[in-house]
């Protein structure tokens, strides 16, 4: 992620990757991007935002969501059918997933080695590869 630092972080850090700093947008960024980094459901974000008071809807939240992912602010895990965390780590990094907590944890991209990735289609390249590891009860 970029780093910028200062009073105007926020709208800068919006700005620079293409994305006009509305207030409801302001309101997410602060939540998200605080240095600390998350995994988060868009109803955990927009539960947060609710408790801070932000007069904002739940369609609004998955929305600017994925403008963030668009503009590689967050990056977008998807856990299970139409389910997706949304990660403030935009570096290489594997996730464990819990299916029993619903808990998403990093893993170092060093600690899983990939021997062999398949050939694209014409036309195509690979963008990086995604590596959820499932975890059920025993």
């Amino acid at each position: 992620m970029r780093r910028h630092h200062g009073k105007n972080r926020l709208p800068s850090l919006l700005l620079t990757s293409g994305i006009r700093p509305t207030r409801q947008r302001l309101a997410l960024a602060a939540l998200l991007f605080d240095g600390v980094k998350k995994h988060m459901t868009a109803e955990q974000v927009h539960a947060l935002a609710r408790r801070n008071r932000a007069h904002i809807s739940l369609a609004t939240v998955y929305n600017n969501l994925h403008q963030f992912t668009a503009a590689g602010l967050l990056r977008e895990v998807p856990v299970g059918h139409n389910r997706s965390v949304f990660d403030t780590n935009t570096e290489a990094h594997c996730h464990t997933f819990d299916e029993v907590t619903g808990l998403l944890h990093d893993i170092p991209s060093d600690a899983v080695h990939l021997s062999r990735v398949p050939k694209p289609p014409m036309g195509r390249k690979v963008a990086r590869v995604d590596i959820v590891i499932r975890l059920a009860a025993v």
